[in-house]
């Protein structure tokens, strides 16, 4: 580059009429008016009205040759536009720059589909081409939205004492639910790693530790089906403080959640949210996710479910297993439940956040004692010697003194595509798989070589 860039469009409306300004983006549209050419070009925070006349430019041949999507560079005087043609519409709708010399710094091929088109192209064809489907406003502005969300979270969790602290995604696979993502181990041939289903035991630990306050904002693994609300890898809010209730959990919960919405959306939420017992929303909406948009009148209708049950009967493999997962500590009224072995009557301390019929969050406190949380994995007919194996880690730090501790965990994704109005959070995710959990861009997952899968000691059948 023979230029270095002096404003974005963002900073261009507080030029000075007159002034030389260097832009540097992507030719966003071209008009040719006799031989005075204008493009908007576009950055990444808007748009600028470029006017092209012979006589100005030190080298108009070149701009002849610029096409949509050339990425260029200009050198240009800012200008009044002329009364009527003013676009009210950006924020650099009342000026326009009169070109004195452009760069091409990269011409650009004709793109699969127009961008900001009048006819959106297929999903296919968005995740084939994300990077071009990326330059639209509209996901760009998804984007920057789910940005804004994170840090806004940082800077709410951190003011109450939180620390950001980071959990393994190379560990041991503790199946939850569902399938873990395996990653064999080359230096221990035979031996794998599972990715995180969620930093669950990680973030108990830190509770152990002693830190007291954790919070991370981290991508997790599941290898299940698919829906529009569903990928293979997600992203959570999520974090753990000790010798706290449910209610400080709501508390600090509905703090974020009020942060959240009031930057983002201008909304000042209504708190503390409604709490709903399990066994009523189900039989009243026959769902523990029920749209209260309706019923309660606000446009974003939030509650807490509490009171769920701690165990769930499988009727394929006859025998109990957990609601939510095992390491939820039992509410304190049905410990006797418990010990006679009455299971459907024990509920758990255990709660989600709904939002707008989605369930947007979900925790619990913890089990806490070494003593109750092996009887839990005995009820759900876990060997002695698996018990060990699984979880002999977490069992053991127990027994040098665990706090009382909680938390919850908030799907970020399906945050974000709620504060945008997007029906799929594949359209809040930068690079998202399939429902066949494929990307489309790179074609993962694909075949490796048969070298990589001997060092790995990895035989494909089939």
């Amino acid at each position: 580059m023979k230029m270095k860039r002096t404003h974005t469009s963002k900073e261009l409306p507080k030029a000075q009429i007159g002034s030389e300004v260097v832009l540097m983006g992507w030719v966003h549209r071209r008009r040719d008016h006799g031989k005075i050419i204008f493009f908007d070009l576009r950055d990444r925070w808007g748009l600028t009205q470029l006017v092209i006349v012979p006589k100005e430019c030190e080298n108009y041949d070149v701009a002849k040759q610029v096409r949509s999507e050339y990425v260029v560079a200009i050198r240009g005087i800012v200008n009044q536009r002329p009364k009527g043609t003013e676009n009210p519409k950006i924020p650099t709708g009342h000026i326009e720059v009169l070109v004195k010399e452009i760069e091409i710094l990269n011409s650009a091929n004709v793109l699969p589909f127009e961008i900001e088109g009048d006819t959106e192209p297929g999903e296919d064809v968005r995740l084939r081409y994300r990077y071009l489907d990326i330059r639209e406003s509209r996901m760009r502005n998804n984007l920057i939205t789910r940005h804004n969300v994170m840090q806004i979270t940082r800077r709410v969790l951190s003011s109450m004492e939180f620390l950001e602290l980071e959990t393994p995604f190379l560990t041991k696979s503790t199946p939850e639910g569902a399938r873990d993502y395996l990653v064999p181990s080359r230096v221990n041939p035979g031996k794998f790693y599972a990715l995180p289903q969620s930093p669950q035991l990680f973030k108990q630990l830190f509770m152990v530790a002693g830190m007291e306050r954790y919070f991370q904002i981290v991508k997790c693994f599941r290898d299940e089906d698919l829906r529009a609300d569903r990928q293979p890898e997600f992203t959570q809010i999520d974090l753990e403080a000790s010798f706290v209730d449910e209610e400080d959990i709501f508390s600090i919960s509905e703090t974020l959640m009020k942060e959240i919405f009031k930057e983002v959306k201008g909304i000042d939420l209504k708190t503390p949210f409604p709490r709903l017992r399990y066994s009523e929303v189900i039989k009243k909406y026959n769902t523990d996710k029920p749209d209260l948009r309706e019923e309660f009148g606000t446009d974003y209708a939030f509650a807490w479910i509490v009171d769920f049950p701690l165990f769930a009967w499988n009727e394929e493999e006859q025998r109990w297993e957990s609601e939510h997962h095992p390491f939820t500590s039992v509410h304190p009224d049905d410990l006797d439940y418990l010990d006679k072995g009455e299971l459907d009557k024990v509920r758990a301390r255990s709660y989600d956040l709904i939002l707008n019929g989605a369930e947007l969050g979900s925790g619990s406190v913890r089990i806490h004692q070494q003593d109750l949380q092996r009887k839990i994995f005995e009820i759900l007919r876990m060997s002695q010697s698996e018990i060990e194996a699984k979880f002999g880690f977490l069992l053991e730090a127990f027994s040098y003194g665990a706090p009382p501790h909680a938390g919850i965990a908030f799907g970020l994704d399906r945050l974000v595509a709620i504060l945008c109005g997007e029906e799929s959070i594949r359209d809040v995710i930068a690079f998202p798989k399939t429902q066949k959990a494929v990307c489309m861009l790179t074609g993962a997952p694909s075949d490796v070589d048969k070298r990589q899968l001997d060092e790995l000691c990895i035989k494909v059948m089939g």
